[in-house]
């Protein structure tokens, strides 16, 4: 949906990268590209396209901007010594071979032994099982509140979505969001909660979002759209 009532210029300003924006005669539809090198977006567009109109649309693709931003900078591999957040909080990874496998999280540390070798398989399939745990929890309870239930919930990885629900009512989720802090994981949540019963995002989708969730929840959606690229490039290389 365009943000379209917005300025031109908080629509602007909401980007994360600067804009050009090109009108041509011959575009049909509206493309965005990535220019990496010069650190820009740019937008071609139908000549009829108002600047705000192209503003409006380009800010909707933020989670495929969120995306190419990831990619343009180095990943963060799980390497011993290496800071990731888990629900916001900085965790060092700690690796002795002797440990046991399994990784531990204990007081600032998320502790793993084994091969150092699976090390990154291990950290992940841990985080994985978390978010598993951690967000079943809170589909569930929102699904209470909101009379619902939620077919089933499974955990991803999905390059342009945090998080997605079916016309069945099954949730899919990015076992990325364990490494925000709460409340954005819990804005995700609430978010495909809603969409259980509204498969859009009009103003009764809106409303029961905003009801599940509480206050706050713009303040929370601003944080995931900040931190999100650097969630993507966690665990990603070496």
């Amino acid at each position: 949906m365009w943000s379209s009532a917005r300025s031109e210029a908080a629509l602007e300003a909401a980007l994360p990268l600067p804009i050009e924006i090109r009108r041509l005669k011959s575009a049909r539809r509206l493309r965005l590209r990535f220019d990496d090198a010069a650190g820009t977006l740019k937008l071609t567009c139908p000549w009829h396209t108002s600047r705000r109109a192209a503003l409006a649309w380009a800010l909707d693709q933020r989670d495929w901007i969120d995306v190419q931003l990831a990619r343009a900078e180095p990943g963060e591999p799980f390497l011993p010594g290496a800071m990731i957040p888990i629900e916001g909080a900085d965790v060092r990874l700690v690796w002795r071979e002797e440990w046991p496998r399994m990784p531990v999280l204990s007081t600032g540390e998320l502790r793993c032994g084994g091969p150092e070798a699976g090390l990154a398989r291990r950290v992940e399939a841990f985080l994985k099982k978390r978010a598993r745990d951690t967000i079943s929890r809170d589909i569930a309870e929102f699904a209470a509140a909101a009379g619902v239930t939620a077919r089933s919930v499974a955990i991803g990885d999905a390059a342009t979505r945090w998080g997605s629900c079916s016309s069945q009512g099954r949730i899919r989720m990015s076992w990325r969001l364990i490494l925000a802090p709460q409340e954005v994981r819990r804005y995700v949540a609430a978010h495909e909660v809603a969409h259980v019963v509204h498969l859009n995002h009009g103003s009764e989708f809106k409303a029961l979002e905003a009801r599940l969730y509480g206050p706050g929840i713009s303040v929370a959606k601003a944080a995931l759209r900040r931190i999100g690229p650097r969630l993507r490039r966690i665990g990603r290389g070496g």
